[in-house]
């Protein structure tokens, strides 16, 4: 059955998050299929919008004011499609049916963690849903935890696909400190209060007392939990935390660096909804050591050791496992590998078309 679905390409523009490097491998697997024509739109009034994307006539901060409660639908906006896709939380009012994308529950779950939009953004989900729209999230916890927040049994797992494999740089990027002499523990993200990476740093204290050279390196963009991060730091012994180095942003060039040099990913979140980092490491042959939280069970399948999310001592301990154990270390790899086997864009953009045709189907 071939279909004609609006799609939001908005989280394609501005800085590039997970969530945009979702929406963009998402969009690019659905265009490969020729029983679908997708129609991008953008909410912005600042984005750069090149066809075939279009602009909807109202800024995006207004359109999450008005949305929230029930107003005009916006079909003829979008070329009247069988289906509209808001991929990013929020999805317009329409006539035709609609599905929404959530990732994780953090924001609804901790509003107070979360900025005034995206609150709102909470709003215009909550009304959507009410009005009858679907929902579609990338792994099965948290399909549970939203069909629980939203009161809802309309709601969907499709499970996205690995990152693109591109090999990381044979020399270490330029802007590094020397990380060749000893082992490293790498994580990677925004210092943010999901991130839990004061645990982090309170295991690493005790994997740093075990092993006298490893180091933790912290790549990411200062967040609402930076002062604890700083904190934590602050309670380590002088010695201890000049082991620590923290990178700030880095380049895709550097991070694959990191990643593929280092010993083990730290991957310790209170909640994910998908996890491209756990399957980024795999492809490159790194260890993942992370928490029991969210989605991330179900993403790292076997190839992980996992621990509860605030047991800064398992944490340590699966930590100290991978680093000075060398078969564990190569058992992970393996199974890295055959985990990341298990993740397609192709099935992923088969799984959406089949729902896209089920919703439209119920709708008629």
């Amino acid at each position: 059955m071939s279909l004609t679905v609006a799609i939001d390409a908005g989280p394609l523009h501005g800085a590039r998050t997970g969530i945009g490097n979702a929406v963009d491998w998402t969009i690019a697997a659905l265009d490969e299929r020729d029983d679908l024509t997708l129609r991008p739109y953008v909410t912005s009034m600042r984005a750069k919008v090149r066809r075939p994307q279009r602009r909807l006539p109202i800024p995006a901060a207004a359109a999450l004011r008005v949305w929230a409660h029930r107003s005009p639908p916006v079909d003829r906006w979008l070329g009247r499609p069988d289906l509209v896709h808001g991929t990013n939380y929020v999805v317009p009012p329409t006539q035709c049916p609609r599905l929404v994308s959530v990732y994780d529950c953090w924001f609804l779950d901790h509003p107070i963690d979360a900025v005034a939009d995206v609150r709102r953004a909470g709003a215009v989900l909550r009304r959507a849903v009410a009005d009858g729209a679907h929902v579609v999230t990338s792994s099965d916890a948290t399909t549970r935890r939203a069909s629980e927040l939203l009161a809802t049994d309309r709601i969907h797992t499709v499970l996205l696909g690995p990152p693109p494999l591109v090999d990381a740089p044979a020399d270490p990027p330029a802007g590094l400190p020397d990380l060749s002499s000893a082992p490293f523990v790498l994580a990677l993200g925004t210092l943010e209060r999901r991130k839990n990476l004061p645990t982090l740093v309170a295991a690493f204290a005790r994997l740093a007392r075990e092993h006298g050279s490893v180091r933790l390196v912290m790549a990411g963009a200062v967040g609402n939990d930076a002062g604890a991060v700083d904190r934590a730091i602050g309670r380590l012994d002088d010695a201890i935390a000049a082991r620590v180095i923290r990178t700030g942003t880095v380049d895709g060039d550097t991070k694959r660096w990191l990643v593929a040099n280092a010993r083990a990913l730290a991957y310790p979140s209170l909640d994910e909804g998908f996890g491209f980092p756990i399957l980024e490491a795999q492809q490159l042959g790194t260890p993942v050591v992370a928490s029991t939280a969210g989605s991330i069970p179900q993403i790292a399948g076997a190839a992980a050791l996992l621990s509860p999310p605030h047991d800064a001592e398992a944490l340590a301990a699966n930590l100290y496992w991978v680093v000075t154990n060398d078969d564990m270390h190569a058992k992970l790899i393996r199974r890295g590998h055959n985990n990341v086997a298990r993740f397609s864009w192709a099935t992923t953009a088969s799984q959406l078309h089949d729902l896209y045709v089920a919703l439209t189907e119920t709708s008629t």
